[in-house]
């Protein structure tokens, strides 16, 4: 797939799910098999070995050192062509906007080059959706300053907020009922008034927030069914009701929490 061909560069945001390989979709399998080159994230701004090496990892030096992440160990599952590369991004919030930009910037120089050099397709693949709360949306905007002519393109996944639904057997939303999703570094605030709002709310990155979360769920009276999920799909995966977390929780942790339901169909 060398060369950029009559339709140009082509750029794909991949989504692979919350970590079970077995989630992956065949279309994913398909772009992630034949892109000439496919980029996965690095978390570069913590759990490294420190603010030397993170700052490191930016400048694309130590990324080989680096764990896997989610997204790069979901691929590894599925191609075995080589032609994976890593790309340092700054995670978290604690990051500050300057580090999240120098990888922003980062990520898109390396998919120029790559389109420079000769390649079509460059797949982005991203834990989830690439259409929700993704690093792609800012990779690809970058990249679209770059490479004139770029077309972009996304493969849908599936969610964490699916997927701990369907392995806690908690009904996302039925008849009429609404549902939110918000990230929880937005503020305890707009999570209380999503709770009063909607009636199904889930809330990703609860993290070190999730003791705060949980008290205002328990305030309003939303505790009962709510649902704390974290690493699913993987070693470790921790699914268990609310009720029973008492401390921080991984960075990338779920909260579900579903509507009231009284009798079957009740909100038709």
């Amino acid at each position: 797939m060398t060369g950029t061909g009559p339709a140009g560069p082509v750029l794909i945001g991949v989504g692979v799910g919350p970590g079970d390989p077995e989630l992956v979709t065949v279309k994913a399998v398909r772009v992630l098999s034949q892109a000439d080159l496919v980029l996965v994230p690095v978390l570069a701004d913590a759990g490294l070995a420190g603010a030397g090496v993170a700052d490191a990892g930016l400048a694309g030096v130590g990324l080989a050192a680096a764990e896997p992440g989610r997204a790069e160990a979901t691929v590894l599952a599925h191609v075995h062509h080589g032609r994976v590369r890593r790309v340092a991004f700054a995670l978290t919030e604690r990051a500050g906007r300057a580090r999240r930009e120098a990888a922003w910037d980062g990520a898109a120089d390396e998919v120029a080059k790559a389109f420079a050099e000769g390649a079509a397709t460059v797949a982005f693949a991203t834990i989830g959706d690439p259409s929700v709360y993704s690093t792609f949306t800012y990779l690809a905007a970058g990249a679209r300053d770059r490479v004139p002519g770029l077309t972009v393109r996304i493969v849908p996944g599936i969610t964490a907020m699916q997927d701990l639904a369907a392995r806690s057997g908690t009904v996302l939303c039925e008849g009429t009922e609404s549902l939110a999703l918000l990230p929880l570094t937005a503020g305890l605030p707009r999570f209380r008034a999503a709770l009063e709002q909607f009636d199904t709310v889930v809330g990703y990155k609860s993290g070190r927030h999730l003791p705060e979360v949980l008290d205002v769920v328990r305030d309003m009276g939303r505790l009962a069914g709510a649902v704390h999920g974290a690493s699913l799909g993987l070693p470790g995966e921790d699914i268990r009701p609310a009720a029973e977390v008492t401390g921080p929780a991984p960075y990338l942790s779920t909260l579900l929490v579903p509507a009231r339901r009284t009798t079957r169909g009740g909100k038709l």
